[in-house]
């Protein structure tokens, strides 16, 4: 083709796609959707997920497409941000499915299990081992959409009034706990509470509860947990990983259009990586901060670890002789944390483990 024909071509081609992009406009609905967050606005990371989201979207539909976002506590409480994406009071929520392992263990799956997959294995099972297919065939029957769109990694195994040599030490302790590793810690004598993010200090302040878990450094630190409990424990083995899910109502996500839905899509895989990646970059300084603040860094004696492995089995399987959604998942994904594990100590384990041991410790 001569250039003169190929400039020709493609100046007609401009002037087609300048018609084409009004019309297109044109025929695309103007919607105006509310997102409520578990998490307060404090917690920059987490609650951060929620404006990004929101923000791309109407980048993506240019002005489109409109969310406005609401922190926890602003329409309802943090942790009934699942039931309002669910009843149609916003449609969406951005929060862990695991608060609400109550109403089933199930829902336990999206987030992570206690001793379960990491980071990189989690987010592998939801996009390539049938893991999101199986949560949203679950969550159908809650009115719910899940889209993954944070993480933050793996988490610290929290704050404690007085140090933990054995799992006699556990007996009786009040701790605010989410998730299944409450009910594992559970049946070696925790006494597991529920308390929304915004709601942690104050209660390890008055002495309500007796240890508090969150998330990591980064977060932990603004939420000032060092200044009311001195051993800081790993690892968080509830949560190697902890995937946040942006909940749609299934009813308006049905009825969106294909390009919104994808601007979705898009928008939270987004804003996924870049809570992880803000984690990743933060915790450590942050980890330094609270070591040099009087922060006790302590790891839990293999005891406990043990301990609580071997219960998390048996709840598992209890689960699964008793609850036909909970093992329809938990057998193929056991098999895939199975094949996980193998790579992850072939290649990614040993890689990592060097390297660290030619770090110094926090307070060095």
């Amino acid at each position: 083709m001569k250039r003169r024909d190929f400039i020709a071509r493609a100046g007609l081609g401009a002037a087609a796609t300048g018609l084409a992009a009004p019309a297109l406009a044109q025929t695309a609905p103007t919607l105006n959707w509310r997102m409520t967050s578990s998490y307060p606005k404090s917690l920059d990371t987490l609650w951060g997920i929620a404006p990004m989201v929101a923000e791309r979207v109407g980048q993506l539909t240019d002005g489109a497409f409109a969310i406005q976002t609401f922190a926890a506590g602003e329409i309802v409480p943090g942790l009934q941000a699942f039931e309002a994406a669910s009843e149609g009071t916003v449609e969406l929520a951005c929060s862990l499915s695991s608060f609400h392992i109550g109403k089933d263990p199930t829902f336990a799956f999206d987030t992570s299990l206690p001793f379960g997959l990491n980071t990189r294995q989690h987010i592998a099972w939801l996009y390539y081992g049938g893991g999101r297919e199986a949560v949203n065939g679950f969550l159908q029957g809650y009115n719910v959409h899940a889209i993954p769109c944070g993480n933050t990694g793996a988490q610290m195994g929290g704050w404690y009034r007085k140090e933990i040599n054995s799992v006699a030490d556990l007996n009786g302790l009040k701790m605010r706990i989410a998730g299944l590793g409450g009910t594992i810690l559970s049946r070696l004598g925790v006494v597991p509470q529920q308390l929304a993010g915004g709601d942690i200090y104050a209660a390890l302040e008055r002495g309500t509860i007796d240890a508090a878990e969150f998330s990591g450094p980064y977060d932990d630190e603004k939420l000032g947990f060092q200044k009311v409990a001195q051993y800081y424990y790993a690892p968080g083995w509830w949560e190697g990983t902890a995937n946040v899910s942006m909940f749609v109502n299934l009813d308006r996500w049905n009825a969106l259009p294909p390009a919104y839905q994808a601007a979705l899509e898009v928008a939270c895989s987004e804003a996924m990586s870049h809570c992880l990646a803000k984690y990743d970059a933060n915790n450590p300084p942050a980890l330094y901060r609270l070591a040099a603040a009087g922060a006790q860094l302590r790891t839990f004696p293999d005891e406990v670890l043990a301990a609580a492995y071997a219960e998390a089995g048996k709840v598992y399987d209890e689960f699964a002789a008793s609850n036909a959604a909970f093992k329809a998942i938990y057998d193929p994904w056991r098999e895939f944390a199975q094949q996980s594990r193998v790579w992850t100590r072939v290649a990614e384990l040993p890689f990592d483990y060097f390297l660290a041991m030619q770090s110094g410790q926090p307070s060095e």
